[in-house]
């Protein structure tokens, strides 16, 4: 089925973005994944959420490593920009495309084994410089494409489908992106839309490094009695700290909640989330906070899902290094190499 191509005609009355879009613009190829998989799900999420949002395709960067996870860039926003790279380092392929062009949206797609085992480097270091990202994990706990062994964030305790136990621990990498200091955290479910739709368009629009993961059930190895990854087991389990509403800055807030229930975050473009909280006690601006809350539910056994944590003066990798506001890879020859004056200059600063 690899070589059946997308049909490319459509009904031509689909509902259309204010930019004349219809959501077969963000579509990529048929998936080549399992019937059922969760990323699949993931992949619907991300081609509503540009919809919704009127991105431009041509506007997007796609990047992703290796792995089940990886290869879903495939099958979404068929006209943007996209990289495949090698297992584990997609963090820096796409921190250097960002340091080069600074105008895209950039999207990197992992997975747990991508991201928490070979790439925890990477993904440790792309988080920590705060590089302007929108960072996704599909997190299944088993390596898919070599038969499901446990990846590094399955749970301790959990049962493999040939009936093995798991004695290591998990690494949770919500927990590691809040104190790496990531400036938006957010995990979710694959099998939530209503959530995960609002997650992704807030974290596009966010400037800085945000990160999601999201339990994403893998239907061939990882979706039996006794994985805490499987879609009955998070259903069941799933500790929503809020239910979220996107809002974009160019559409009029309207809020129907009663008084109280609704706290709006500005984020740094100006653009909003109406956050409804359920949790009357969480305040979403403290990161210590986030952590111990997450602490506090796994230990009963719950996966906590929403926004966790966001920053309100975020700021991303190129305001640390205070980088001109043209994409480099714009600039001409007198502006890279401004003369040997200059050089003196800075020559003589550091005797």
């Amino acid at each position: 089925m690899t070589y059946i191509a997308k049909p490319k005609f459509h009904h031509p009355d689909l509902p259309k973005n204010e930019l004349g879009y219809t959501h077969r613009d963000y579509e990529g190829s048929v998936s080549t994944l399992c019937a059922g998989c969760g990323h699949d799900s993931i992949t619907a999420a991300i081609i509503q959420s540009c919809f919704e949002l009127a991105i431009e395709p041509h506007r997007v960067a796609k990047i992703s490593g290796i792995g089940c996870s990886s290869k879903t860039p495939t099958y979404f926003l068929g006209n943007s920009h996209g990289f495949n790279s090698v297992h584990g380092r997609m963090p820096s392929v796409l921190t250097g495309a960002n340091l080069a062009n600074r105008d895209l949206i950039y999207l990197g797609v992992s997975g747990d084994g991508d991201s928490a085992s070979i790439g925890l480097g990477q993904f440790a270091h792309c988080l920590r410089r705060g590089v302007n990202m929108v960072y996704i994990v599909e997190n299944n706990g088993v390596y898919g494409l070599t038969k499901g062994q446990f990846s590094a964030t399955a749970d301790r305790g959990s049962k493999s489908k040939r009936g093995v136990i798991n004695t290591d621990n998990s690494i949770d990498l919500v927990a590691m992106a809040l104190q790496l200091g990531a400036s938006f955290v957010a995990r979710s479910f694959s099998g939530d839309k209503h959530q995960l739709v609002p997650v992704i368009k807030a974290a596009i629009a966010h400037k800085g490094a945000a990160f999601i993961d999201v339990i994403s059930p893998c239907i061939a190895f990882n979706n039996h009695a006794g994985s805490t990854k499987s879609f009955d087991f998070v259903r069941e389990h799933n500790e929503s700290v809020n239910r979220l509403d996107f809002i974009s800055s160019r559409m009029p807030i309207e809020v129907k909640q009663e008084p109280g229930t609704v706290e709006i975050v500005e984020q740094h473009d100006g653009s909003k989330i109406a956050l409804r909280k359920l949790a009357a006690d969480y305040d979403l601006h403290d990161r210590t906070a986030a952590l111990g809350f997450l602490q506090h539910h796994a230990a009963k056994g719950q996966i906590v899902t929403g926004l966790l944590y966001v920053e309100k003066e975020s700021e991303d990798l190129h305001a640390h290094l205070r980088t001109v506001d043209a994409p480099l890879n714009a600039l001409n020859a007198p502006e890279l190499c401004p003369g040997q004056s200059a050089l003196d200059k800075i020559n003589a600063s550091l005797r």
